[in-house]
């Protein structure tokens, strides 16, 4: 149920600085290009909206920014909070403070540092209730889906909201890193059939990854190597005519390369993945850099929509159309990939 209150007071922030908005100091640029600053430029933006007395202060900041200082500041942050976890106080969705994030926060990240751009946009109809389907790679912070959210609203002005593991939500982990509730409040839709269902039959623009956590686990020996489908979301896209935009990303198995998914300490920890790479040993240094990623280039190529989904009551069916789906659109990234690296020759 939504917080009515909650979604009221974030409004009326929102609106008292509207004439305000965040803008990038040295300090930001400073962070921007200095891979253990940008938790800070997510904590300071939410901070600039929000009354956050529990959230992080300008010692903890300084010290993210130096070897192990994370351990410090985290170990500060909990002696000033009088040793209890930071509140949770706001977290329903905002259009307007993701359009705030997008256009103050993403926009420099995804235009100067992963080049996000959209190939074959005439493939993008003018509706907005549908199933964004990408493939998903990058044993990372969702850099992929977020770079495509931020590009559709670029384009079309969608409101999009991803749908994202309950780890981004609920981890304890999580609530040290990123504001109360920061994954609600920017419209993720937590991945469990309920909310999911819920969303699609609100006519949203969901970003869907069809793979499920098992594309970001294969790692880099499998990279664009799409894996098993699940059925939800042609089921849902049947129940309630809405159709599914496939979409395809290049780019995004280079966010976190030549890395490996240790199995048994991610299920020690409760992790949806836990990566290594060589990068480890500055992720032990400097853990604030969990939501950076290796600079890239991001391209999503927009294929037509699919909208003859049969109606299959049998599951067995259904799973099999799935599949046959992510044959396609293997053959498609095969292509895409070919012809790159012609070009590239």
């Amino acid at each position: 149920m939504i917080n009515q209150h909650s979604e009221n007071l974030l409004n009326t922030e929102l609106e008292k600085i509207s004439d305000a908005g965040y803008k990038f100091s040295w300090f930001d640029w400073f962070c921007l290009w200095y891979p253990p600053g940008w938790l800070i430029l997510f904590n300071r933006h939410w901070q600039h909206y929000h009354q956050d007395p529990d959230g992080w202060n300008w010692l903890e900041y300084g010290l993210f920014l130096f070897p192990f200082g994370f351990y410090l500041a985290l170990l500060s942050r909990w002696l000033r909070l009088g040793c209890r976890s930071p509140r949770r106080e706001i977290g329903e969705f905002n259009p307007k403070y993701q359009e705030a994030f997008s256009q103050e926060i993403l926009a420099a990240i995804v235009k100067y540092y992963f080049r996000g751009e959209l190939q074959q946009i005439e493939n993008l109809p003018q509706t907005r209730a549908m199933i964004v389907a990408m493939n998903h790679a990058g044993m990372c912070f969702p850099w992929d889906f977020i770079t495509l959210g931020y590009l559709l609203g670029e384009a079309r002005g969608w409101t999009v909201q991803p749908l994202a593991s309950p780890v981004l939500f609920e981890h304890p982990w999580m609530i040290w890193w990123l504001p109360p509730k920061w994954s609600q409040v920017l419209g993720g839709v937590r991945a469990e059939l309920s909310d999911f269902e819920a969303a699609v039959a609100q006519d949203k623009t969901i970003l869907y990854a069809p793979e499920g956590l098992r594309g970001p686990l294969k790692g880099w020996s499998q990279r664009y190597q799409l894996q098993k489908f699940d059925i939800s979301f042609m089921q849902l896209s049947d129940r309630y005519h809405i159709p599914i935009l496939p979409v395809l990303c290049i780019g995004s198995e280079s966010l976190h390369p030549w890395t490996v998914n240790l199995k048994k300490l991610q299920r020690l920890f409760k992790l949806p993945f836990l990566p290594v790479s060589p990068l480890m040993i500055a992720l032990i240094l400097f853990p604030s850099m969990g939501v950076w990623a290796m600079k890239t280039r991001l391209r999503y190529f927009i294929q037509p929509l699919e909208n003859d989904i049969n109606s299959v009551k049998d599951r067995t069916a259904l799973y099999q159309q799935a599949q046959q789906l992510r044959e396609k659109l293997q053959t498609q990234i095969n292509q895409l990939l070919n012809t790159i690296k012609t070009i590239r020759q």
